[in-house]
Order: C-alpha cells, then structure tokens, then sequence
C-alpha cells in the first residue's frame, strides 16, 4: 500500500471479496484481514501450506509418481468445480499458484487475477493467464472469457506434472501460439467454430501442421490419460472438458490409482533450504509471465 495515493487498489478489493467468500478444502483460505500501526498497512491472514508446486517441481530429485500426480490434479479440479459452480473464474492457474500442505493437501491460491462472471458473459480484458499456461482464444484477442480458460491452463498443468517440465514454454505470444499448433495442429472453422472471427487470428501466420502430437509428446501415458489431454486441449471452448469432466475421467479410476493425500511426500529438506538462492532462481522459470 505504500505506493498508493487512492486507498484500496480495486483488484485487491476484489480478490479480498473473493476469498472471503469461498470456502473449500482446496482454496487457500483468507482467514481475516487485518490493519497494522497505519492504515496502509494492510495484511491478508491465510491458512499455511508449507510448499508451492513450483518449486518443488524444481527441486525434488526424482519426479512425482503417476500416483501422485492423478492425486495433485484431482485435488485441484475438486477446487476448480467449487469455483466454476459459484461462477468464479481464476484466470492465473500455474503450478507456482498451487499450494500443498505437510498433510498433502492442494490449494490453489492466487486470486489477484480471478472475477466472478455472469449470464451472458460481459468483455474482460484479454492479457490474463501466465503465458506458457494461456489458452489459444486468449491468445487469439476473444473479449469473452468462460471457466474453459482454467481447463486449459490446467490440462497444461496436467501434462507439466507428468513430463516434469514445463508442455509450452513460450517466450513470447507469437511463439506461444507456434508451440500450440506444432503440439496440437492447425486450427480451422471445422474443428473450433468462429476461430476465423477472432480479433487477433489475423496477425499470427499460422503454420500447416495437421497433426496432433501429444501421443508421442507422451507415448507412455495409457489411451485415458491422452483422452483426458485431449478433452482439456479442445481448440473449441464449448467443447473442452469441464471440471467435472475432469473427475469422472476414466483415468482416475485405471491404475495406477491415485494415491491418499496423506501419503503424498512432504520434503522437509527442501522446506528447510527455501532460503537458498537456487530455489528463487527455479521459480522464476516457472513463474513466467
């Protein structure tokens, strides 16, 4: 606050009103907000999770089981239903925005981008969602954003936590779209309806690319684990899969199942070195903007 002459930015407000509202084991929650010495001195209390995906993701030694990741992800899309069903749009879905407790339980946290949507949906600024975690219509200048934009981001999660990096690190919009259509194919009117109609789709030049690639991006990954990619990857955002899609996916149910939260590992270690320069360095390849 110190920088601000107008009192309470509005996206503060807004993401204070937010977090007030919600309550769900998987959403960082904002216990109360409280006023320092000054009144610019303002304080979010939060619940505490002792790790951030991000940088575990940077550090651990060996990567996350399948287990473990069918575990991470189920916890995060029982988070996203929450949200979508109280008409609430996160906006920055990345894995640095996902929290974990000692006790293996996800949160998604991070609410500076989120707003809560209605019927019909108004125009919102298009320049949201980390890049490397954007989806195509955002990229493409829509003015209509739905809960799809978080499905996309986290199917980009989904695949990050399997291949232990990074699906589409992109260093700048237009490399973000070319990365898009090497994995996924050139779009066309055929498969995403009004593609042609979008803002932006004029100035990218898109490459003829009529394959999808993500089985040899994962060809170890089992036929519901690629459909479950797939669905969440839909050029077409009516088409894309929903959060409860998400859950009822058969790839949930296959084995390897999903292992408890409270077996998921909880690295003390790394807990106890955060300080070290390494890890601020790691974040920031993951907390691209």
């Amino acid at each position: 606050m110190d920088k601000e002459k107008d009192g309470v930015p509005i996206s503060s407000l807004r993401e204070i009103t937010l977090l007030l509202r919600l309550r769900h084991p998987n959403i960082v929650e904002l216990k109360e907000v409280v006023v320092g010495n000054h009144l610019e001195s303002i304080f979010l209390v939060m619940g505490y999770c002792e790790q951030d995906l991000a940088s575990l993701l940077e550090n651990m030694p060996t990567p996350f089981s399948e287990a473990q990741v069918k575990c991470i992800v189920l916890q995060v899309l029982r988070g996203l239903q929450y949200l979508h069903q109280n008409f609430i749009i996160h906006r920055d879905l990345k894995v640095s925005n996902l929290l974990m407790t000692d006790k293996g339980c996800v949160k998604t946290a991070d609410f500076g981008l989120a707003r809560a949507y209605g019927i019909p949906v108004k125009p919102m600024t298009p320049k949201v969602v980390t890049l490397w975690y954007r989806a195509p219509e955002l990229l493409l200048g829509t003015t209509t954003q739905t809960t799809s934009i978080d499905m996309w981001a986290m199917g980009c999660i989904l695949a990050e936590l399997l291949a232990h990096k990074p699906l589409l690190p992109g260093t700048s919009e237009i490399h973000q779209v070319d990365l898009i259509v090497q994995l996924l194919g050139t779009p066309s009117e055929n498969i995403w309806p009004g593609f042609s109609r979008l803002p932006l789709v004029g100035q990218y030049s898109l490459r003829k690319q009529p394959y999808n690639n993500l089985k040899h991006k994962f060809p170890w990954l089992s036929e519901a684990g690629l459909r479950l990619l797939n669905f969440l990857f839909m050029y077409d955002p009516k088409k894309r899969a929903t959060a409860r899609d998400g859950l009822e996916s058969s790839y949930f149910k296959e084995k390897p199942l999903p292992c408890e939260p409270e077996l998921m590992p909880t690295f003390p270690h790394h807990r106890n070195k955060r300080a070290v320069p390494a890890t601020s360095e790691g974040q920031g390849k993951r907390c691209k903007p």
